[in-house]
């Protein structure tokens, strides 16, 4: 439980420290751009400092046009409209190509200029004027949006990395299953075929003996454990079709070893089901639940297993009316490790997931569960 907290507290961490990088790089730029936009502004206020006094002075020296040739030259990026009162284009530079030699859209390009800076009036004589129109160089406009592009780059880069070491996390995950699940089932296959050459001893005493039929039961059973835990802990192959008749094979054998007074009841459909799936496993998760829903009713109330058609796929429900869960509770159902029981390993549901997802290609969910009315699980998987 510790470990869960601090693999939470750590991951909030990394969200908290990847918005402030994100947001640190946002808020540089957009000082950087801001900074550009004046120095820009700053060069256009020298542009017209310097038409006003080529205005004022009636005969500068040669030095002096030298110098205002000098800062009207020195603007190559900065676009400038220069118009009279009645919008007749005086001058213009830096503008698109395609409009130099169109009056018409230079004032129209002009007036759009007007709405992000206000134009700058030059009086030339009493009553004349002159305005200067200029707007962004085209390269601060494209620095304009390069903050958030940058921000979204970073943040698929910590979205792809957080994604690649989450799959790197649930690989050795499966290793790790796949590996105790293959040691589990070398260990039960062990012991269990000494039981088995000493049943076939204690036959030969007494074949008819009722304690060894059921011991031979036990040992089916361990059989069945021990092959579970070994198809676990590698692909297995989904042979089996007839999916009604593994639904029934397992309530057959659930039913006698519940308490008789839970109302068990089985749903199946009239006709055949074809599904592919491998019918040891299949039984595996259907008595997980089945379990499940046995300790959630404290052994007395209604349980029932149903199998639905529905367009391509069958649906299977386990439904009962135990004590149900809360929200948090059915979060966190299906994670490894999780339980509400004080015994519980938190195994079984994490591997019932682990079936019909991996090895079905199928779904598995709470459908609905409410604090003391009962919960139904849902198993959603493809028809052949």
């Amino acid at each position: 439980m510790r470990k869960s907290i601090f693999a939470r507290l750590n991951n909030w961490i990394i969200f908290v420290l990847m918005t402030i990088v994100v947001l640190t790089i946002v808020i540089a730029s957009t000082i950087l751009i801001n900074f550009l936009r004046k120095e820009e502004i700053k060069r256009v206020d020298i542009l017209v400092s310097a038409l006003k006094f080529q205005q004022e002075v009636a005969n500068p020296n040669l030095e002096v046009q030298a110098l205002l040739l000098q800062i009207y030259s020195s603007n190559t990026t900065v676009p400038v409209i220069i118009l009279d009162e009645n919008d007749n284009v005086i001058e213009y530079k830096n503008l698109p190509k395609d409009i130099e030699n169109n009056s018409g859209q230079i004032v129209d390009l002009a007036k759009k200029m007007a709405k992000s800076y206000t134009p700058i009036e030059i009086e030339i004589t009493k009553g004349d004027k002159q305005i200067v129109f200029y707007d962004n160089s085209p390269l601060l406009n494209n620095l304009r949006y390069s903050p958030y592009i940058l921000g979204f780059f970073i943040l698929c880069y910590f979205l792809f990395s957080f994604w690649f070491f989450r799959t790197i996390k649930k690989t050795d995950e499966g290793y790790l299953w796949a590996g105790l699940a293959k040691e589990t089932a070398h260990q039960i296959g062990t012991p269990l075929s000494s039981m088995i050459g000493w049943m076939e001893i204690m036959k030969l005493d007494d074949p008819e003996s009722e304690g060894i039929h059921e011991i031979e039961k036990d040992i089916d059973r361990l059989k069945t454990i021990s092959e579970r835990f070994s198809k676990i802990g590698s692909v297995p192959e989904l042979n089996d079709t007839d999916f009604n008749a593994t639904i029934q094979e397992n309530y057959d054998y659930l039913k006698t070893r519940i308490s008789r007074k839970i109302n068990f009841g089985l749903h199946l459909s009239n006709e055949m089901i074809s599904v592919p799936h491998n019918r040891i496993l299949m039984s595996w998760v259907i008595e997980n639940l089945v379990k499940n829903a046995v300790d959630a009713m404290k052994g007395e109330g209604s349980l029932s297993i149903s199998v639905i058609e529905r367009n391509k796929s069958i649906v299977v429900e386990v439904q009962d009316t135990g004590s149900g869960m809360t929200k948090q509770q059915a979060r966190n159902a299906f994670k490894p490790g999780y339980s509400t029981k004080k015994r519980g390993w938190g195994l079984g549901l994490s591997l019932a997931k682990r079936v019909v997802q991996e090895y079905h290609n199928g779904d598995i969910k709470i459908a609905q569960t409410e604090v003391g009315k009962g919960t139904t699980f849902r198993i959603t998987i493809r028809k052949a």
